[in-house]
């Protein structure tokens, strides 16, 4: 009786538990959405604008067209010309990692972690497409005060960095709850546990 009883809670476990695996692909209609808009507001720019032509839209805020051979906000942007063919590595990497990483979260309880690597994915591709075909990146949003401003950036840049703060408020605050335990580790335990 025993034993049938720890093989019902195993298995009310691992249900709730189980990895995401193809589930994981309906965040895609979301990569997909944020790469359309990066790609459709930087053409947008490159149609309107000529290279460092601004406009005022606020008192803090003006569009301008900018090319980044740098990484997101204008990193390294100085250097001699590595940076295209390492940052489009770079983010394929990371691409792929992602998508692994999501592929194996839990099907439960990971909403945030999952939007958040979703909106890391599309800015990450967003930028590798620029990299290919233009050989640098389109950034066209500047906010600044007075005379200090912040890097110009585009849609693929804000999703990383809304993306990146999604993950670490994760993990920060909602992995503890969890029980900080990835699914394919409680399947393994909850195999273990079963077996004869």
């Amino acid at each position: 009786m025993h034993d049938v009883n720890g093989n019902a809670q195993a298995d009310r476990r691992t249900d709730t538990q189980t990895i995401s695996g193809r589930d994981s692909l309906r965040w895609l209609w979301l990569v997909g959405a944020v790469i359309v808009l990066d790609q459709l507001t930087k053409w947008l720019i490159v149609d309107s604008f000529q290279l460092y032509q601004r406009i005022s839209v606020f008192p803090f805020f003006d569009l301008v067209r900018l090319h980044n051979t740098g990484a997101a906000f204008s990193l390294f942007a100085d250097g001699s010309g590595w940076q295209r063919w390492f940052f489009t590595g770079l983010a394929t990497i990371i691409s792929g990692v992602i998508l692994w990483w999501q592929w194996h979260l839990p099907r439960e309880r990971h909403r945030l972690l999952s939007l958040g690597l979703a909106l890391v994915l599309a800015g990450a591709i967003g930028n590798v497409i620029d990299r290919m075909v233009y050989g640098h990146v389109i950034d066209f949003l500047l906010i600044y005060v007075g005379e200090y401003a912040w890097p110009a950036f585009n849609v693929a840049d804000s999703a990383i960095t809304v993306g990146v703060t999604f993950v670490i408020w994760d993990h920060l605050f909602l992995e503890k709850k969890r029980g900080g335990r990835r699914a394919a580790d409680l399947e393994g335990k909850d195999r273990r546990s079963t077996d004869p």
